[in-house]
């Protein structure tokens, strides 16, 4: 199984920009994709991006050309590179780990895009 810890949430004017990141522990060599999803009050928790470790790539059309995943192997995290920010992006964001069998999430980190 793999642990993960999300960071870099917090309030951020329209406009704005922010860093996601999302930290693995444990089997990391199981990994095959991590991503992020995020989920506003009354809504379903959606996909925002998604990379897998042959580095292919997928994004929400909403956050086309302003968010970008990437990944650091070495520090086995992911990120998420969010620009262009809009009320519409408040959410909990969420990350998920992908393997064989299984998925695990992160425990969510709030953003608020808010003047």
């Amino acid at each position: 199984q793999v642990q993960l810890v999300e960071s870099g949430g917090g309030l951020v004017q329209p406009g704005g920009s922010l860093r996601l990141s999302c930290a693995a522990s444990g089997n990391i060599f199981s990994i095959l994709a991590m991503g992020w999803y995020r989920q506003a009050p009354g809504n379903e928790r959606d996909l925002v991006a998604a990379i897998s470790t042959g580095d292919s790539t997928v994004y929400a059309d909403s956050v086309k050309g302003r968010f970008t995943i990437s990944r650091d192997t070495a520090q086995n995290t992911v990120y998420l590179q969010m620009s262009s920010l809009k009320p519409e992006d408040t959410a909990v964001y969420f990350c998920k780990v992908m393997g064989p069998g299984y998925e695990n999430w992160g425990q969510g980190t709030q953003v608020t895009v808010s003047s």
